[in-house]
């Protein structure tokens, strides 16, 4: 399979991805999208013309509620929706909780927001999707995925030591696996589904870091203050991957690719020294249906 390239860098912006491109008459949703890339993309989104929908935890003036991390929240949303779903971009998640945390249902935190949720959200609204006869699903993942595949014999740390790096990665790798799940069912109802990773940029997100961590990584200095280290982007960069998912004419028919700045990914070998690409375990079909079985079964319990 051919990997797909595109005009556009990883320093290039969502505006610029977007430019020239009209997507008016296209409803569509972004969970996070009142913060950090999930701002910029609803704003890059809206400026080419499409009905954004904000769905956040703590919705201001024109936002819609959603936790993702409760089920109950979940459905509402869902039910709520009417009518065709041209693109949802599943954008909201948390970062390394320094402690195991459960949501309701008994899964840990990050694995109940950044996946299942999202899986819970997007399967409930395939019917909408289907409506729309050329949706796009588009999953926010992370490079962290390559560093941890998802561990089915215990996902929620029940047994193994908690580790906030191990259950964000897994959270991750768990995102890219949702969307190639989504790819190998959803085809027929033109509907595609890819994931990508925005970089790194200085959010909301990093909340939970602490700042030995965020010094090792040259974004803080010794009096707390934030650094922007070279590798960084700004938001409207972070989230230009997103919008070129969600909107762009240039991927229109792709499905189950993974992308990192504005190009679709190498499929490589995962592990603590690897740094680029997509690991072979985030994109492995069985894998996918695996997850998507066991996910099926924890939202219909």
């Amino acid at each position: 399979m051919t990997r797909i390239s595109t005009p556009f860098t990883a320093r290039s912006t969502a505006a610029e991805v977007l430019e020239g491109v009209d997507l008016t008459g296209r409803r569509m949703i972004v969970t996070g999208g009142a913060s950090g890339i999930g701002l910029e993309t609803v704003r890059a989104l809206r400026g080419a013309g499409a009905d954004v929908t904000v769905a956040t935890r703590n919705p201001a003036a024109g936002e819609r509620r959603l936790d993702l991390s409760d089920l109950g929240s979940v459905r509402a949303f869902a039910a709520s929706w009417s009518g065709p779903l041209h693109v949802i971009v599943a954008n909201a998640g948390v970062m390394a909780l320094p402690t195991r945390q459960v949501a309701a249902n008994g899964w840990e935190l990050q694995l109940a927001t950044n996946f299942l949720g999202h899986f819970a959200l997007v399967t409930a609204l395939h019917e909408n999707l289907r409506q729309a006869g050329d949706a796009r699903v588009v999953v926010v993942g992370s490079g962290a995925q390559l560093r941890e595949p998802f561990d089915f014999g215990d996902p929620h740390f029940e047994r193994r030591p908690y580790d906030p790096w191990a259950a964000y990665a897994q959270s991750k790798t768990a995102g890219v696996l949702l969307a190639v799940g989504a790819a190998r069912r959803w085809a027929g109802d033109g509907i595609t589904a890819n994931a990508l990773e925005p970089g790194y940029i200085h959010t909301n997100l990093q909340r939970h870091v602490d700042a030995a961590t965020m010094r090792a990584m040259g974004a803080m200095d010794e009096q707390g203050r934030l650094l922007t280290p070279a590798c960084f982007k700004t938001p409207e960069q972070g989230a230009a991957t997103s919008v070129l998912l969600a909107g762009s004419p240039l991927v229109k028919g792709l499905t189950g690719r993974y992308f990192s700045g504005n190009q679709e990914a190498a499929v490589v070998r995962g592990g603590p020294e690897v740094m680029t690409g997509v690991a072979s375990w985030s994109v492995d079909p069985d894998a996918a249906d695996r997850l998507w079985a066991y996910a099926h079964e924890a939202i219909t319990a």
